[in-house]
């Protein structure tokens, strides 16, 4: 008898032990629980930490995050308001404000992710579509770039900065305020929404790179000709001031040339005046060296009596009628 009590009792200890373990659990401060009975939540969501009870085997639990989660979006090739194809990638933070909502439309944090992609993804679209590229590349619009002034005056489009009236961050705030809207009825709070990596896509790319190429050849080319036209006016100066200075040289030769002449008949006619005998064989001299250079075997002269070249020529106690000689 005594036996079976102990036995008896041991089993209901046991049978205690279990129902209070099933009954009891804990919270921690990174999580809330959704208590479910027949998987309908019950009551409240549990915030709080700590030791808990609950009933056993009908109800059961559902932990839920209550720390901030990431959103990852894919990279997702889109077309902006002028038709250019880019690749967007983002990312954003989000977290469970109503945990008992988040449990009614969702369930779990795998569901939010593909419901996040959704609409974060149709949203990015949207305002992707809706502005230029220049758009959503800069970060603001108050930002002002840095301009090359060679390329302010260049033709066509070359250097031609586009205004800006909102920026990517903008852009982003308009992403997120739409979007955040939408996921409030799933429990959800989206805390932020920016873009991660922005890529034109292969044939893009090639027609981008393509169009630099050319901007940068027309601004060679321009620089070229500006350059020749540098050169042709200084080629043009210098041949100016080569002519002004030959011209000159040559005015200051023949000035001193002619005073040289002056200052040689000067001499000249001194000297004559001083030795006639001197200047007579000086005079000879001169003479004969100009019959070696002007006459040779097949050489004629034809000069009259009167010529100082034919003066040395002819006899002195001979006279002479006739008024040439050949």
């Amino acid at each position: 008898m005594i036996r079976a009590l102990f036995l008896i009792a041991m089993l209901a200890l046991v049978l205690a032990s279990f129902i209070g373990f099933s009954s009891a659990y804990t919270v921690s401060e990174t999580e809330q629980v959704i208590i479910t009975q027949f998987g309908k939540p019950v009551g409240d969501p549990i915030s709080d930490a700590g030791l808990h009870f609950k009933i056993p085997f009908i109800q059961e639990l559902t932990r839920i995050e209550k720390r901030i989660l990431e959103w990852d979006g894919r990279p997702t090739e889109m077309p902006t308001k002028d038709k250019t194809y880019i690749v967007v990638d983002t990312f954003g933070r989000w977290r469970i404000r109503d945990a008992k909502q988040f449990f009614l439309r969702l369930r779990d944090e795998r569901s939010a992710q593909s419901r996040l992609d959704d609409i974060l993804g149709s949203e990015t679209r949207n305002a992707i579509a809706k502005h230029e590229l220049i758009e959503v590349i800069r970060t603001t619009k108050d930002r002002q770039p840095d301009q090359d002034t060679t390329l302010v005056d260049a033709p066509g489009n070359i250097g031609m900065l586009y205004p800006i009236t909102m920026g990517r961050a903008k852009i982003e705030a308009e992403i997120f305020s739409k979007a955040a809207d939408k996921v409030t009825d799933f429990g959800i709070e989206l805390l932020d929404v920016r873009f991660k990596r922005i890529n034109y896509n292969d044939s893009v790319r090639e027609r981008i790179f393509e169009r630099m190429i050319s901007e940068r050849q027309q601004i060679a080319e321009r620089f070229r000709s500006e350059g020749a036209g540098e050169a042709a006016k200084i080629m043009g100066k210098s041949e100016r001031d080569l002519l002004r200075i030959e011209s000159e040289a040559y005015k200051t030769v023949q000035e001193i040339r002619g005073v040289a002449d002056a200052k040689a008949s000067e001499i000249y006619a001194g000297a004559y005046n001083q030795n006639k005998e001197s200047v007579a064989f000086y005079e000879f001299i001169m003479t004969m060296e100009s019959y070696q250079k002007m006459l040779d075997q097949e050489s004629t002269l034809i000069l009259t009596t009167g010529s100082d070249i034919f003066k040395f020529l002819k006899k002195v106690d001979q006279p002479i009628d006739d008024d040439t000689v050949k």
